[in-house]
């Protein structure tokens, strides 16, 4: 199956089973914006909750806020989006369609990284448990010529972002052939910058109203409230603060589904620190990140580091963690040193002070930060996609399967009445009103046991509990694990026990 077959899969299966709807579909929907449904939402603030827990609660110094999406319009000014938010943008004169320029040398290059993928998984295989990666990878002609020609292309690509130079991006896009996905012609026109900030505006009338912006990100809530946080927490460098909130981004070209959205929520953590301590603090918060990552058990393979070469105005040092998504690996994290600018340029434009008085130097000073900030509905897409699997059985038969971690998972235990007679539904009811104040738990009876097994497979659901008539008699369930199918016989309290234990956040976050 082609990565692209995977991937509408995943599309299809999260409409089908109440995880993501396209927003406004009754009327045609709204391009690039979608809705979370019953079962997407509680996955959605399962993974808030998971790294809220890791980032704030297991930190005695990193706290939590919550700003507001419309800020001050000078805010956007002395942070550089109003001048430099935008994107290369190019459009196909034969199919009228726009792309961003960057986006379709990074999908070519991506192209290319694929053909190494084929020929190393070709090798692979004929060459058994003998194959060395390594020694292939530098060995190997058509390897060794495929990664060249990505290192030339993303030279010339960053020294052509670096200096804004519109004029040899597109002509890299003409020398690499590159062609409109949807005409198939090489017939483009200039480059030209798009700035991405949605327009709005504040006041009863229109000839009094300020012109304001929908926030393009979540961290400059952070820095404006930086003082306030500081000093009614009294709190001491080196101090954190997090924020999950949406934000909006006038994207031309949004696809691949949530990956790339107009309306998308963001989870930062800005980190105060001394200047001169930012490489240390740089190198901590990215293990310290892929640790987080790893700690789900999505796979250490699909994850990689990406050293930014072409740094924001703001940045000394910055990187992505990214992750192998259906359509290739793009970026989940961003882990980013970010000097005095923000602090620094606030206190400009604000004339207010901003610095931070260190009682143990007896100097004031303006921190510096190292950000990490993760986009939430990407990270949606990852868990979704790499835990959508289809499965062959002994039996020769298959069965979809989602393997959401179980520390994520939407519902967590399913509560199964083997017949709708004899009492089981009314047991049944009776063991949910007692799981349900530990546990997010669903009640099903409807068709024969197998199909709702399936059925919560689909579903993610880790946990199923079946009430047969034997616990009628002993007060013993069968309890089936989603993963490995196996069902045991035990009571009701011993499966309480089980199921706290599999779900303990220690056993989840002790990295």
């Amino acid at each position: 199956m082609s990565n692209e077959d995977k991937f509408k899969k995943v599309i299809s299966h999260a409409k089908e089973y109440g995880f993501i709807f396209q927003s406004s579909e009754i009327y045609d929907g709204l391009s690039a914006v979608y809705d979370y449904g019953q079962n997407g939402t509680d996955l959605k603030n399962n993974i808030k909750d998971y790294w809220i827990k890791s980032m704030v609660q297991l930190n005695e110094n990193i706290v939590n806020i919550d700003s507001a999406i419309l800020m001050h319009p000078t805010i956007w000014k002395a942070s550089g989006h109003v001048d430099a938010f935008n994107d290369p943008l190019i459009d196909n004169k034969d199919s009228k369609k726009r792309y961003r320029a960057d986006v379709l040398v990074e999908e070519h290059i991506a192209k290319i990284e694929n053909k190494i993928l084929k020929e190393v998984s070709k090798a692979k295989k004929r060459f058994g448990d003998n194959f060395d990666l390594d020694q292939f990878s530098s060995t190997n002609p058509r390897v060794v010529g495929y990664k060249t020609k990505i290192k030339d292309i993303t030279e010339t690509f960053s020294k052509a972002l670096e200096s804004d130079d519109l004029i040899s991006l597109k002509k890299l896009i003409e020398d690499l052939e590159i062609v409109c996905p949807v005409s198939g012609s090489k017939n483009w026109t200039d480059v030209k910058q798009f700035n991405l900030m949605f327009g709005t505006k504040l006041g009863a009338s229109a000839e009094n109203a300020t012109d304001l912006y929908l926030r393009p990100e979540t961290a400059q809530g952070i820095f404006v409230n930086f003082l306030n946080v500081q000093k009614t927490g009294r709190l001491k460098i080196p101090f954190g603060i997090a924020q999950i909130g949406k934000a909006f981004r006038n994207e031309i070209v949004a696809r691949q589904f949530i990956f790339r959205m107009r309306e998308f929520e963001q989870m930062e953590m800005q980190y105060f620190i001394k200047p001169g301590t930012q490489k240390e603090w740089y190198s901590k918060w990215k293990k310290t990140r892929l640790a987080w990552h790893l700690s789900l058990g999505l796979g250490k393979e699909n994850y990689r580091f990406h050293d930014h070469e072409k740094l924001a105005h703001y940045a000394d040092a910055a990187c992505d963690i990214e992750f192998n998504f259906p359509f290739g690996f793009k970026e989940l994290e961003g882990i980013h040193s970010r000097t005095d600018f923000d602090l620094s340029s606030h206190e400009k434009y604000s004339s207010k002070k901003i610095k931070y008085f260190d009682p143990q130097s007896n100097e004031s000073y303006t921190p510096y930060v190292l950000e990490t900030s993760i986009g939430l509905d990407r990270m949606f897409l990852a868990v979704f996609s790499k835990s959508l699997i289809e499965e062959e059985l002994a039996d020769g038969s298959k069965r979809v399967v989602l393997k959401i971690p179980k520390i994520l998972a939407p519902k967590k235990i399913a509560i199964l009445p083997l017949l709708k007679k004899d009492g089981l539904p009314e047991l049944s009811k009776k063991i949910i009103e007692d799981f349900k104040w530990d546990f997010n738990t669903v009640y099903d009876e409807k068709d024969a046991i197998g199909r709702r097994y399936r059925r919560q497979d689909a579903l993610g659901t880790p946990f199923c509990l079946t009430i047969d008539h034997q616990t009628l008699d002993d007060g013993t369930v069968t309890i089936r694990d989603r993963d490995s199918m196996v069902q045991q016989r035990m009571t009701v309290d011993e499966v309480k026990t089980k199921i706290k234990n599999e779900l303990d956040i220690k056993t989840w976050l002790s990295f």
